[in-house]
């Protein structure tokens, strides 16, 4: 049996809100009193951006602050199959029965 393979959403930024934090910056101090002294750019790329490693000492702070759960936090969801794109060059190429035909530039004299 093979496993689903999953992704995840990052409901970060919809927490915050929930609980009137608007700006990245609102978790800087919040982080600080937790031990977690991160820059303000890197707290910004945290709740705009999904991150794709996180510390659990972050992860336990962030669910602490915002008063959530891990399931409210990061959503569980299967992997969309990804179509391959067909290649401009072939005979792949083009819409339906419809290709595209090769353009030839002809010399004009004056």
């Amino acid at each position: 049996m093979m496993a689903a393979k999953l992704d995840y959403h990052w409901h970060l930024r919809q927490m915050m809100a929930a609980r009137g934090m608007f700006s990245t910056t609102d978790l800087l101090a919040p982080l600080a009193q937790r031990g977690i002294r991160l820059s303000s750019s890197q707290v910004y790329r945290l709740v705009v951006d999904r991150p794709e490693r996180l510390s659990l000492r972050i992860l336990m702070a962030l669910l602490d602050i915002l008063d959530c759960t891990m399931a409210e936090l990061i959503e569980p969801v299967p992997v969309a199959e990804q179509v391959k794109k067909a290649k401009a060059v072939g005979g792949d190429a083009g819409v339906g029965q419809l290709r595209p035909k090769r353009a030839r530039i002809t010399r004009v004299d004056s």
